[in-house]
């Protein structure tokens, strides 16, 4: 008899964990979906705001952002953020693998993450270095460049990117630094915007210091060299 009560018990708690199972699968399956079309989403729409801009605005009481289309931000600007940030952008799939081994190699002297990455991170993420967030931007830089073209990746990545403490977007900080918009930026203009990158609120475009210029005149040298090696093909007009 207690063998009959016992063998029912395990009867009955099989369908239960079974279907605890299923519960799980199509909760994590729904949270796929709902993610791939969030991405998919931000690819044809601006971002209205960011997670980080909504803590920014908490902790300063206001932040600064100008949406602008890739056509009315200079492509000085652009080369001149890729060179800073990530040369390679247009020969990778969203990890550059050797600026990863490079970094690893320097341990936290550098880092080695691609402007997607960074995109991924400040469209759909939080700040901070935590495992689950890396494992997040892991996951979803791939989904990313499957779905957008690498022009709108470094069009959302250029108006949602910080430039100064409350100052996001390149539209935004044309204004701010050099009273003029993102489109009429110049060379040594948009050197000094990418010297800040990617510690804005520790170094400045305007009252910027003699390490921040001499990166400033690296980064316009490097702008010229992906301009004329070709490596600016992906968003060049």
């Amino acid at each position: 008899m207690a063998r009959a009560v016992r063998k029912k018990k395990r009867v009955k708690r099989r369908p239960l964990l079974r279907r605890a199972l299923k519960l799980a699968m199509r909760g994590v399956l729904l949270v796929v979906i709902l993610i791939v079309g969030w991405i998919a989403l931000y690819g044809v729409i601006a971002p209205p705001v960011t997670p980080y801009m909504i803590s920014e605005n908490r902790r300063l009481g206001n932040v600064t952002q100008v949406w602008r289309p890739m056509e009315e931000i200079s492509p000085h600007l652009a080369r001149a953020v890729v060179a800073a940030e990530d040369a390679n952008f247009c020969l990778h799939w969203g990890f550059d693998m050797e600026a990863i081994r490079l970094a690893i190699a320097a341990g936290a002297a550098r880092g080695g993450s691609t402007i997607s990455q960074q995109t991924v991170k400040n469209a759909f993420l939080w700040q901070g270095r935590s495992w689950l967030r890396k494992a997040m931007e892991a996951a979803m830089t791939p989904v990313m460049e499957a779905l957008w073209s690498k022009t709108r990746v470094l069009e959302v990545y250029l108006n949602i990117v910080e430039f100064g403490e409350g100052i996001f977007g390149a539209e935004a900080a044309a204004q701010h630094y050099f009273g003029i918009s993102a489109a009429d930026l110049n060379p040594a203009q948009a050197a000094r915007l990418a010297a800040v990158l990617p510690n804005p609120q520790d170094r400045s475009a305007a009252s910027p210091t003699t390490a921040t210029l001499r990166r400033a005149r690296s980064i316009a040298e490097g702008a010229a060299t992906i301009g004329a090696d070709g490596r600016d093909a992906c968003f060049a007009r």
